[in-house]
């Protein structure tokens, strides 16, 4: 088990993760289309987007969180 304190960090960590390898996905496969060597492609795309969202989440979201939750209204119907 992970301690409850690095949950944040793993949260950012997976997040970042899967997004950046979806997206770098998507933009090398409309840049280049189903080429040969795409997968290699692809890995040295996604690696570095990944050493940018993991940081930049770990950084943003507690802000971005804080945003929406003084923004959204009250379960109670109101």
């Amino acid at each position: 088990m992970v301690p409850a304190k690095l949950a944040p960090a793993l949260i950012s960590l997976i997040i970042s993760g899967l997004m950046s390898l979806m997206v770098s996905g998507f933009a090398t496969f409309k840049a280049l289309g189903l080429v040969a060597g795409f997968f290699g492609i692809w890995m040295s795309a996604w690696f570095p987007a990944w050493a940018i969202a993991f940081p930049a989440l770990f950084v943003l979201r507690p802000i971005v969180t804080k945003l929406v939750m003084d923004n959204v209204r009250g379960s109670s119907g109101s």
